[in-house]
C-alpha cells in the first residue's frame, strides 16, 4: 500500500507465508487511555501490547505537553522487551482512528527504527482469527539511530515556529479548533493562522485511509513541497495527519507539544472561531 500503510490483506498473507512480522497492539483512546483489558480480550496472533501513556510519552518531562517524546534510549529498551529485531517489519495497530498506531509509527520512525507500517483500518480490518491473554516474546536487538526524538529522523517545529510555519494544520475535532468545547487542556480555541483537518476526517467508515486524500489535502493548498506542520491536543492524533501525508507523499513537522503546550503557555496569542482572524 505504502511504506507507511500496510492493508490486512497484506499483512494476513505475510504471516500466512511465515514471513517474520512484529506485531504490536496500541490500544489507546482519550476516555480509555489503557488498553491493557481491551488487548488481552482480543489481539492479532503474537502481538505484544504497548503502553501510548508509559511506552511512546516520558511524563517526566516537562513544559512540552501532555504526552512528551521519549527518549531514544526508552524507545530501544521498550522495543526490545516487545521482541523488536533489526532487519524485521514491524506492524502496529490499534482499534480507535489509528490514534494509537500513527503515534507508535512516528516514535519508532523518529528514533530510527526502520519499515514500521501502520495497519489501514485497524483491528476492525483483520479477517483473521484473535488469540486471548498476553504475549511475552523473545527479547529483540533493535538498535536506535536518535536519543533525542524532537531532533531526530522525522521532522518536528517547536512553539516558536508555530506561527512562523507557511501552512499549520490543527487535526482536533472542529469543535475543539472553534474553541466551542475544550475537555482535556486548560484554553479552548487554536493557534492562529492554523486550519482544521480533524484526523478522523482523513479516514472512511470502515476506519480505512479514504482513497482521495491526494484531493482533499490539495483543497487545503498541501501537497509535495508545503512547507507544512501538524498539531493537535497532546501530539497523538497529529501523528495520522502526519502518517496520511507520508502516505500522499508530502513529508510533513509534527508540534509534539501542540495545544496542550500552547494553551498552557499565557503569552501565547489563541484564536477561536471558524478560521484565524484576517
Amino acid at each position: 500500500m505504502s511504506d507507511v500503510f500496510i492493508t490486512a490483506d497484506e499483512l494476513a498473507r505475510r504471516l500466512d507465508a511465515e514471513e517474520p512480522v512484529t506485531l504490536l497492539d496500541v490500544r489507546w483512546s482519550l476516555p480509555e487511555p489503557d488498553g491493557t483489558a481491551a488487548y488481552e480480550a482480543g489481539h492479532l496472533p503474537g502481538a505484544v501490547y504497548v503502553s501510548l501513556d508509559d511506552d511512546l510519552s516520558d511524563h517526566t518531562v516537562t513544559g512540552r505537553g501532555r504526552h512528551p517524546l521519549p527518549s531514544g534510549a526508552a524507545v530501544q529498551a521498550a522495543a526490545r522487551r516487545w521482541g523488536v529485531r533489526d532487519g524485521v517489519p514491524v506492524v502496529v495497530y490499534d482499534d480507535w482512528n489509528r490514534a494509537g498506531s500513527a503515534r507508535a509509527w512516528w516514535v519508532l520512525t523518529a528514533a530510527g527504527i526502520a519499515d514500521v507500517r501502520i495497519l489501514d483500518g485497524g483491528l476492525a480490518a483483520w479477517p483473521g482469527e484473535l488469540h486471548t491473554g498476553a504475549v511475552t516474546p523473545e527479547p529483540g536487538d533493535v538498535t536506535v539511530a536518535h536519543d533525542d526524538l524532537y531532533a531526530g529522523a522525522l521532522p518536528t517545529i517547536a512553539a516558536d515556529d508555530a506561527l512562523d510555519t507557511p501552512t499549520l494544520l490543527d487535526a482536533r475535532a472542529p469543535e475543539r479548533y472553534r474553541g466551542e468545547h475544550e475537555p482535556v487542556d486548560p484554553v479552548a480555541g487554536h493557534i492562529p493562522g492554523a486550519v482544521n483537518v480533524p484526523s478522523t476526517s482523513l479516514l472512511s467508515e470502515d476506519g480505512t485511509l479514504r482513497a482521495d486524500l491526494t484531493e482533499m489535502f490539495g483543497a487545503r493548498g498541501v501537497g509535495p513541497g508545503t512547507d507544512v506542520a501538524v498539531y493537535c491536543g497532546s501530539g497523538v492524533t497529529a501523528s495520522v495527519v502526519v502518517a496520511a501525508l507520508a502516505h500522499s507523499g508530502v513529508d510533513a513537522a509534527l508540534f509534539p507539544g501542540s495545544w496542550s503546550q500552547w494553551s498552557a503557555e499565557p503569552s501565547r496569542p489563541v484564536a477561536v472561531g471558524p478560521s484565524a482572524p484576517e
